[in-house]
Order: C-alpha cells, then sequence, then structure tokens
C-alpha cells in the first residue's frame, strides 16, 4: 500500500466511525466538576524530611544504605 491509499483507507475508516456514532441514541451528559475553590488545601502535615526519607527508602525497590540504586539508560 502507498502513503495516498493509507490515509484514504484511514479517512473513511474515521468517517464511518462518526457516521456510527451519530446513530447512537446517547443522553448528553455534562462532564466535570463545579466547586468554589480550584486548589486543594491540605488537610494534613508535611512529613519532616528524615520521615519523607524513610517512606521513600521503603518504597524504592532497590536501595543500598544510603542510596537508590537505578538502572541507567535501559530502552
Amino acid at each position: 500500500m502507498d502513503r495516498e491509499q493509507i490515509k484514504k483507507q484511514a479517512k473513511q475508516i474515521m468517517d464511518d466511525f462518526v457516521r456510527a456514532l451519530n446513530k447512537v441514541d446517547a443522553e448528553d451528559l455534562e462532564v466535570g466538576i463545579d466547586r468554589e475553590d480550584s486548589v486543594r488545601v491540605s488537610k494534613g502535615r508535611q512529613p519532616e524530611r528524615s520521615e519523607f526519607r524513610k517512606l521513600f527508602f521503603r518504597n524504592a525497590p532497590h536501595k543500598t544504605e544510603e542510596y537508590i540504586v537505578a538502572e541507567k539508560k535501559k530502552w
């Protein structure tokens, strides 16, 4: 297939999809949330640095006593 055929086929698929969606009888749903505040206010205290470090190291899969061991450039 050449590039132009692929473009035509893709356009046909999209046009068929849009026509099929137009036939679907669905309710119009309003999406989103209306709220007074647009920013969430923290309700709890922030962990201290030493506490954060403990949590961070506890969640790390590979670590030494002082460092988190991570792979480099494995793509």
